[in-house]
């Protein structure tokens, strides 16, 4: 007597899906179309993750008075570099740092930068590029700030509450997983964006 098993096993907890079309999708991406739990989510991250850009971008250049003090905008001339790397008291770039601090091309690159990475995400292209050009700025801003030091160079203490990990390298992280999933298909433009021929010539402008 032929004992017949279900080929149908448990596996575990799954969000819920609501794709348009009511096709399966792969476990693991976020596809064209698919309006999963884990596409909004990651949607939702990117959009947040480009306002933390653009808004960094927009108190800098005209001085709100949150992280910019009012007439210190760099509209009013002041400088969107010299305050954080003049600053810098320690780890291994603190002379580098101050060279730079208040330079014309290190707060044009800053600030182009900020609204570039900003406006990718906000509008979910380009996420390959933001990326890249995230992690970098994070990583020198992780090394301006050296949490793996007890003390600064004077002395004093660091207030470093992790040796390692901090916002940093987090963001770095989500940049990078964002661009993985190709987040900008569900709620922004990365299926138009894909679709251009020169972004489909070159795989790293996705």
């Amino acid at each position: 007597m032929a004992v017949h098993q279900s080929t149908h096993r448990g596996s575990g907890f799954r969000l819920p899906s609501f794709r348009r079309d009511g096709a399966v999708s792969a476990p693991g991406s976020v596809e064209a179309g698919a309006l999963t739990a884990r596409a909004c989510v990651f949607a939702s991250a990117r959009v947040l993750m480009g306002f933390v850009f653009l808004w960094a971008f927009v108190d800098k250049t005209f001085g709100f008075g949150y992280a910019t003090a009012s007439g210190k905008g760099w509209v009013d001339g002041g400088s969107p570099t010299e305050g954080f790397l003049g600053h810098v008291a320690v780890g291994p770039m603190e002379s580098t740092f101050h060279s730079w601090a208040g330079a014309a091309w290190a707060d044009w690159l800053f600030m182009l930068g900020l609204l570039g990475i900003g406006l990718a995400l906000t509008a979910g292209v380009a996420l390959r590029l933001a990326a890249f050009a995230g992690t970098v700025m994070m990583a020198l801003m992780w090394v301006a700030e050296w949490p793996p030091a007890k003390h600064l160079s004077d002395g004093s203490t660091s207030m470093s509450t992790n040796p390692f990990a901090d916002y940093h390298l987090v963001y770095a992280v989500v940049l990078i997983a964002l661009a993985a999933v190709s987040a900008g298909n569900v709620f922004g433009l990365g299926r138009l964006w894909a679709r251009l021929p020169v972004v489909r010539d070159h795989a790293w402008l996705r």
